[in-house]
């Protein structure tokens, strides 16, 4: 096993420097640290966090990601935010931890006060998330992978539904797509801020065009996306295109459309919005997508909260990043004849 006395003799330094580092327990020059961190890498030195926390009384190099999992479905969509920001954690010396609770307020209030972690990372937030208010007043460091309807003071990342959303409405009207419906998640008493974000920009843009939105809401499963699928073309003669937030019901609404004798995208055109590779591949035939950044956001999310929690007087870190298209196979002109 890789011990400390290993580390300091690769790292050229005192055995007490590299408890140092490891533990947080004093200030150490950054020039030094790095030459640690670096050692520590090679060698395979593993920290051990309840000995930090014993060492730094109270402070244990451990952050915790919050999803809502009792009130929100996870795909590997949603995994890439937490992989991505548990390997940014690793590369910063710090271990991150999943904790799938639900969104109510006395669940954060308890972990919080714990102190069994250095700060918070949240996800899937709502426009009035019950869970800030709770980290606010129990003065834990916290950053956001979304954003409240008022985020001002807050550090957060999130995707720029909007400018993603107008990508997709502009390219498929590109193609002479001009009747377009929204297809978005259904849950209530969940007011969900990026799908809210999202709708407006899509009711927004439409009417800048002169055209009255048509929103529909469905769960996310695959029976709703069938069900949507199967009367959509009796429902929904004249659309010619979709942008579909709802990665969950994606593929059964191809398989909805192909069993009505609905033929993708000869007759209508489908945009995935904020999804994956992973997700996209699941539909046949292969969807035209926008892919949520999760890789991205998920590192910038962990080092928004590192940054609460070492300079907290420091301005809040606020960053947007678009969804970006990639081609598929459920896009293409509109008929001249319809």
């Amino acid at each position: 096993m890789v011990t400390m006395r290993d580390v300091a003799a690769r790292a050229g330094v005192s055995v007490a420097t590299v408890s140092f580092v490891v533990n947080g327990s004093k200030p150490v020059r950054a020039d030094t640290r790095e030459r640690v961190e670096e050692a520590m890498r090679s060698l395979g030195f593993r920290r051990n966090p309840v000995g930090a926390a014993l060492a730094r009384r109270g402070h244990t190099r451990i952050v915790a990601l919050l999803y809502p999992a009792l009130e929100r479905p996870l795909t590997p969509t949603a995994v890439a935010f937490f992989t991505s920001a548990s390997r940014r954690a690793r590369e910063r010396g710090y271990d991150l931890v999943m904790w799938p609770i639900g969104n109510d307020a006395e669940q954060v209030d308890v972990l919080a006060r714990t102190g069994l972690v250095d700060g918070v990372l949240l996800m899937e937030v709502q426009l009035d998330d019950p869970r800030v208010d709770a980290l606010r007043a129990a003065d834990v460091p916290f950053a956001l992978i979304g954003r409240t309807a008022d985020p001002d003071g807050l550090a957060f990342v999130d995707i720029d539904f909007p400018a993603s959303v107008l990508e997709a409405l502009d390219r498929l009207r590109t193609l002479g797509h001009s009747r377009i419906a929204f297809v978005a998640g259904s849950e209530p008493g969940y007011h969900h801020a990026a799908r809210t974000r999202a709708e407006v920009a899509y009711q927004d843009a439409m009417r800048a065009h002169g055209v009255e939105p048509t929103v529909i809401h469905i769960s996310e499963e695959p029976i709703a996306g069938r069900a949507l699928g199967a009367a959509f073309a009796v429902d929904h003669p004249d659309t010619t295109a979709v942008v579909l937030l709802n990665e969950h019901a994606a593929a059964g609404f191809l398989i909805g459309l192909a069993g009505a004798g609905t033929a993708v995208p000869h007759d209508l055109s489908v945009i995935s919005m904020g999804t994956s590779a992973y997700m996209a591949g699941m539909g046949e035939p292969r969807l035209t997508y926008m892919r949520a950044p999760g890789p991205e956001l998920g590192e910038w999310g962990l080092d928004a909260l590192l940054e609460r929690i070492l300079s907290p007087d420091e301005a809040p870190q606020q960053r947007l990043l678009a969804c970006e298209f990639v081609p598929g196979d459920t896009v293409e002109r509109v008929l001249t004849n319809r």
